[in-house]
């Protein structure tokens, strides 16, 4: 059931106060997980289990006849065949892979192409169909729109997210490339010059010394004469 406005509006304003309240600190702030792929069936398959229980009931027979009510008739066969056979493989093909494109692309075009068969079955309840078949056709038409928006909403958001890594990792690929590019052409450092080898110091020779000479005896003192042997 949807908040009146007249409810949300106060509780909007409140909002950042209690947020604030809630919020812990910067530096007690976990790491914030990556948010969690939600399986598209749980987005669509309320709406789909909607309008198959409301076209299962819808009494075509009190319908004005013409041309307009074998229509709707044959276009309601042709839904309740779909979301019987056709809509469930490809359920299942985007829930094994939530967070790929490829797979949900197929799921989205085909319920968008499901979607204009119920609003033609729509369009002509509303020249032939009593009130009460049309207003719960109305209904369930809304809610079928509703969660075909919530799915596309979701996979933009997906792939804003992808192309955000993929924008990243380029970024940083062509950082490094131009990191290398750069170290590549700076040029060398120059060799240190090796200084010269000493030469060798030459052992010098030793020189001899000049004999000195006998120093003459001084005049007015008798030289000593060699002692004389003892006569036996």
């Amino acid at each position: 059931m949807p908040i009146p406005r007249d409810t949300l509006i106060p509780l909007l304003a409140f909002a950042p106060v209690m947020l604030l309240a809630q919020a812990p600190s910067a530096a007690t702030a976990p790491t914030p997980a990556p948010p969690e792929q939600v399986p598209p069936s749980s987005m669509v398959q309320p709406a789909l289990s909607s309008v198959e229980s409301t076209l299962g009931a819808l009494k075509i027979d009190k319908w004005k006849k013409g041309s307009i009510r074998d229509e709707a008739g044959d276009n309601v066969n042709a839904i309740l065949r779909d979301i019987k056979n056709n809509v469930p493989p490809l359920l299942a093909d985007a829930d094994a892979a939530p967070g790929a494109l490829s797979k949900s692309i197929p799921l989205l075009k085909h319920l968008d192409a499901l979607y204009d068969v119920v609003l033609r079955v729509e369009e002509g309840a509303r020249v032939s169909a009593p009130t009460d078949q049309v207003n719960q056709l109305e209904a369930v038409l809304k809610q079928f729109s509703s969660a075909r928006i919530q799915l596309y909403d979701a996979m933009t958001e997906r792939a804003s997210g992808q192309e955000k890594q993929v924008n990243d990792l380029q970024a940083q690929l062509k950082a490094n490339q131009d990191a290398a590019a750069k170290e590549e052409h700076k040029p060398a450092a120059a060799p240190a010059p090796c200084p010269p080898p000493k030469p060798t110091p030459k052992k010098k020779r030793a020189t001899p010394k000049p004999a000195q000479p006998a120093q003459p005896a001084q005049q007015g003192q008798p030289s000593q004469a060699p002692p004389q042997p003892k006569p036996q």
